[in-house]
């Protein structure tokens, strides 16, 4: 293990687009990175993505230069990893139905999606569809959704990933962000942590109406290491001197294609793969 990341992993203190990219975004100082993220840090994500360039390029220049020299990235989770606790996109629903924007329809029809493609056990299909947004303008969603990452997401961020983002920017490393939740809603903690890469889903889009329908290839399960080792061609990385944080089996072909895997806040199954596979096991709150 590289001594650089110990304190971290032991210290648990306790269209057609490619899957988008923050383009340009801006770096922020982390004053006080043991503490929780707090209005301060929302206050200044808020205006970092105001300032930031709307437009969303398929490939960024990192205004850090020095870290794109680098072989080495750590890759990180966002979803019960960098944000512990539920998705962050069932946060969302939740906080869109208690604002009447969703409803029993929209519950109606993700369900009745669901239930056409069982025997499956788990919800993977509703990661390939959002039929709960579908039908609905960009424009009314995408503000609803930065307002709900600044005011739900951000003051959650755990200030345990928080110290090892900065270990690792201390390090020259890459930080690359990699998740299955929507791009907009990740975007405010994306530019506030100062992330050099952020894929995350994007959707299908009609005349500015969502389709309900995601923009391939989607940064889960086999698409996360797709999308690394694209990454690492581009830029000449070393996957086996790079890390990796991920909490679940949609993680599992991220973490094994890199030389230092961490299990982060282990749910379904993944504490036995990671005893099995001699992986640490960290836990962020």
């Amino acid at each position: 293990m590289n001594p650089v990341l110990a304190v971290s992993i032991t210290n648990d203190d306790r269209r057609p687009r490619e899957a988008h990219y923050r383009s340009r975004a801006k770096f922020l100082s982390m004053k006080e990175p043991s503490g929780r993220i707090g209005s301060l840090f929302e206050i200044q994500a808020h205006r970092a993505l105001h300032e930031a360039d709307s437009h969303m390029m398929p490939l960024i220049t990192s205004t850090a230069p020095c870290r794109l020299n680098s072989q080495v990235a750590a890759f990180f989770d966002l979803d019960n990893t960098i944000l512990p606790g539920e998705a962050s996109e069932v946060r969302f629903f939740r906080w869109l139905w208690q604002r009447g924007v969703v409803g029993w329809p929209e519950a109606r029809a993700s369900l009745s999606y669901l239930m056409r493609h069982l025997p499956s056990l788990s919800l993977h299909p509703l990661r390939e569809r959002k039929l709960y947004i579908a039908g609905k303008p960009a424009q009314v969603i995408e503000p609803l959704g930065e307002e709900f990452c600044r005011e739900q997401l951000c003051p959650c961020v755990s200030p345990t990933a928080m110290r090892t983002i900065e270990e690792h920017r201390s390090a020259g490393h890459l930080i690359v962000l990699l998740t299955g939740s929507l791009d907009f809603l990740i975007d405010p903690i994306a530019t506030a942590l100062q992330v050099d890469r952020c894929f995350a889903n994007r959707l299908e889009q009609v005349d500015g109406v969502y389709t309900g329908h995601l923009v391939p290839p989607l940064p889960y399960g086999v698409g996360k290491r797709r999308l690394i080792e694209q990454l690492a061609q581009d830029l000449t990385l070393d996957l086996s001197l790079c890390y990796a944080y991920g909490d679940s089996p949609g993680d599992l072909d991220l973490l094994r294609a890199v030389g230092y895997p961490t299990v982060v806040n282990p749910i379904r199954g993944m504490a036995r793969v990671a005893k099995q596979q001699k992986w640490p096991i960290a836990r962020w709150q």
